[in-house]
């Protein structure tokens, strides 16, 4: 029952469909000026992106899909005319009010993904302030802030109508070390719990392999050490996909949760080759991590930092997942046992391989068809 209703909602819920709308800001002596790249058919049609992650499951999913089937030149008058009230869901100090500079809509021909709309926004910073602050309404969803000066690059993820903090008109936000470690570990363990449902799915593939710990440890090593290289690789820039081949990795992603669930099922035995396979698949999945913390953006002064920070998070989170499933197997067999036998313990010893094999054979064939029906999604459609 806990891998169906997983499948159901991992379906439901198309993997990295959700994104934070993205501002670049800057604040100079007399002038804020930012962009800002949102939603722009989910925020007029009034869907709360707090509460719906998928816009097919709020009231005003009609609404949206109109908007989303409008030429980009209607949808860039709509903002125009609606931006005193779009204006409203902006919360700031230290600045005027904000004025609409310009729109750009992007080009998506898939009426089935989202749209993404760049708007350029500026305001006069008051004379007495040291500093601004910015965020929005928590209708809005998550936004990523991001100020950059002279190389350095402070990024906050703002939840829940947050409001930044104060961004200083020379520099940008003094962080500490520690700090900036904090804030991308979290980011990194919120990017597998609860945003990876994939990543979520293969590391489940990977639990389902077999009882012992060694194989899972071998699996999980070649699993870290692999994403760990192309996360570093791709930050850094040695390694650049472009943006339009983006959903290949996303489907060869797919892919792989499908491979080693079958593998699950027909020869659940460990060898080089399947280290390997799960090496040369992290390889893949490292990409897409990198593609999440490139949205944050990494300043020269905290680059180790924040990049390790974020691969920890990550792998407290894969790490979370595993020990979780552990944990609901060897509560289902003690639950199915106890009472039943004067001793439970040793029934929970000598049950427990048969009824994890059960679980891994089923849980294998759900995991499977979820990342089949994602590699058609994100392959062809």
């Amino acid at each position: 029952m806990v891998a169906l209703v997983t499948m159901l909602w991992a379906v439901s819920a198309s993997a990295h469909e959700t994104q934070p709308s993205i501002a670049n800001v800057a604040v100079g002596d007399r002038l804020f000026e930012g962009d800002l790249t949102f939603n722009a058919e989910a925020l007029l049609a009034g869907i709360d992106l707090g509460v719906y992650s998928d816009t097919n499951d709020a009231p005003q999913a009609e609404e949206y899909d109109r908007l989303r089937a409008l030429p980009g030149d209607q949808l860039q008058e709509m903002i125009n005319a609606e931006w005193p009230r779009i204006r409203e869901s902006f919360q700031s100090e230290g600045m005027g009010e904000l004025e609409l500079n310009g729109v750009e809509v992007s080009v998506q021909e898939n009426l089935e993904l989202t749209r993404q709309t760049a708007i350029f926004l500026s305001a006069p910073v008051e004379a007495d302030a040291e500093g601004v602050r910015i965020g929005w309404a928590a209708e809005n969803g998550t936004l990523i802030l991001r100020q950059s000066r002279e190389g350095e690059t402070y990024a906050a993820l703002l939840q829940d109508g947050e409001v930044s903090e104060l961004l200083p008109k020379t520099g940008v936000v003094d962080e500490t070390a520690g700090e900036a470690f904090w804030r991308f570990l979290v980011a990194g363990f919120e990017h597998i719990i609860p945003l990876g449902v994939d990543h979520i799915l293969f590391v489940l593939g990977l639990f389902f392999f077999a009882l012992k710990w060694s194989p899972i440890l071998w699996q999980v090593t070649a699993f870290t050490v692999a994403h760990t290289v192309t996360l570093a690789l791709a930050t850094l820039g040695i390694i650049n996909i472009p943006d339009e081949w983006m959903w290949l990795v996303e489907a060869i992603i797919a892919l792989s949760i499908t491979w080693v669930a079958i593998e699950n099922i027909l020869q659940p035995r460990m060898g080089w080759l399947r280290p390997a396979i799960v090496f040369v698949f992290g390889l893949l999945h490292g990409l897409g991590f990198a593609s999440v913390l490139s949205d944050f953006g990494l300043s020269q002064g905290q680059f180790v930092v924040s990049l390790i920070a974020f691969n920890v998070g990550v792998e407290i989170g894969q790490l979370t997942v595993i020990l979780s499933a552990f944990v609901l197997i060897m509560v289902a067999v003690w639950a199915a046992r106890v009472g039943r036998l004067d001793d439970p313990e040793e029934a929970m010893v000598r049950d427990l391989p048969e009824m994890y094999r059960a679980n891994a054979i089923v849980g294998s064939i759900l995991i499977g068809l979820v990342g089949a029906y994602w590699f058609v999604e994100r392959a062809f459609f």
